[in-house]
């Protein structure tokens, strides 16, 4: 299922021209673009003068970053995609293809938490965590790579997360699947390197966006006392560096894990 942008040509985002954004005519694709740091993303990719595929299960929230990418004028397509049904990938890819010729990033940022302690955690809950946060990042991965090939370019940036290298009391299956993405990442590096492609890994901290919504708010201060920094971090500080690691600033940086936590691992 498509839902059209406004086909505008991206000029003059911001009151600036191509010449000072970071993005100019990249077509990027975004998992997980309806919410959160997904939408950031979409939209900061848009104002640096990417074309943007805007992926979500959730298509009321699509055209709702459909809609901000809109009001200043970025050019923009979404699909209903859920990471684990090949066939609406499929459906995506087709429709980017048809509309932009390329795809030059692919930002693997769908995920899902479905919380529990080892010794309370079922079957269902480990399974559908690794099929959308694992299985789903190499599905959506493996539909772009061979036009990435042809291109003999292209980026793919994988979410993982702080709990990714650390791991986290009562994410025995998010974990599993944000160290995984990590391992996939630095296999891509090596495997696409010479190729022209480019795959690297951001692991975000304590994020405020709507999965930290079902927190309750002292446990959320006491994460911000953890934090060297002494808040929670926003989605547009982690879609700032997914658009710098997408663009030509980043040329050389392949294979790497940044963190973007406010120091809170230290």
């Amino acid at each position: 299922m498509g839902l059209n942008g406004n086909g505008a040509n991206g000029h003059g985002l911001n009151g600036n021209g191509h010449g000072s954004q970071r993005l100019p005519g990249k077509v990027s694709i975004i998992t997980g673009g309806g919410q959160g740091i997904g939408r950031a993303t979409a939209v900061k990719f848009a104002q640096e003068g990417a074309k943007v595929a805007v992926c979500d299960i959730n298509m009321t929230s699509v055209a709702d970053t459909l809609s901000e990418i809109r009001g200043f004028g970025g050019e923009a397509l979404g699909f209903q995609v859920d990471v684990t049904d090949k066939q609406s990938i499929a459906r995506m890819i087709e429709g980017v293809m048809f509309a932009w010729q390329r795809i030059d990033t692919l930002v693997n940022n769908a995920g899902i938490v479905q919380d529990a302690r080892l010794s309370k955690m079922t079957d269902d809950q480990f399974e559908r965590v690794i099929d959308v946060n694992l299985k789903g990042v190499y599905n959506c991965t493996k539909a772009v790579v061979d036009i990435m090939l042809q291109q003999n370019s292209g980026c793919i940036l994988n979410a993982s997360s702080i709990v990714g290298l650390y791991g986290n009391f009562g994410q025995t299956n998010y974990a599993a699947t944000k160290f995984g993405v990590i391992g996939m990442v630095k296999t891509w590096a090596r495997e696409l390197g010479s190729k022209g492609i480019r795959a690297n890994a951001i692991c975000p901290g304590f994020i405020a966006t709507p999965i930290l919504d079902s927190m309750p708010e002292k446990v959320l201060r006491s994460i911000e006392e953890k934090v060297p920094m002494g808040r929670l971090g926003r989605p547009e500080e982690i879609a700032n560096t997914y658009a710098w690691l997408a663009s030509d600033e980043a040329s050389y940086i392949n294979g790497a894990v940044i963190e973007v936590s406010g120091g809170v691992t230290l």
